[in-house]
């Protein structure tokens, strides 16, 4: 079974950077597509990117456009989302998502693979 494991959360001032990663492990296909959420407090469970296996498909949702960077390290199965320019409004609990095959997967209900989410907490 995929197992997503994110790491690199944490507390940053507006303005500054954090790079989050997302280790998978356990697929057996090599189409798949890797995608980053987030949740902040009473809010719906947002989809801000993704990345294709081969990495020549990325997405980015208007909120982060600009500021976010997707990217994989297919040798390491891990997936990064550079965060720059960080503001108050992107503090949220962040996961990733796997889903196999191709194309767009933009809603969280194409994603059937999720981590345990990590905390950014953006202080103005």
């Amino acid at each position: 079974e995929v197992q997503l494991v994110e790491s690199g959360g944490g507390l940053v001032q507006a303005g500054g950077s954090l790079r989050l990663s997302c280790a998978a492990s356990g697929f057996t296909f090599d189409n798949y597509v890797i995608g980053w959420f987030r949740q902040a407090p009473g809010k719906e469970r947002e989809g801000i990117s993704h990345i294709s296996s081969s990495g020549s498909r990325k997405y980015y949702a208007d909120s982060v456009k600009g500021r976010f960077t997707i990217s994989s390290d297919n040798a390491k199965n891990t997936v990064y989302l550079q965060m720059n320019s960080l503001k108050p409004e992107d503090t949220a609990v962040y996961y990733c998502a796997f889903d196999y095959g191709l194309g767009s997967r933009v809603s969280e209900y194409d994603y059937d693979y999720w981590g345990q989410g990590t905390q950014v907490t953006v202080s103005s």
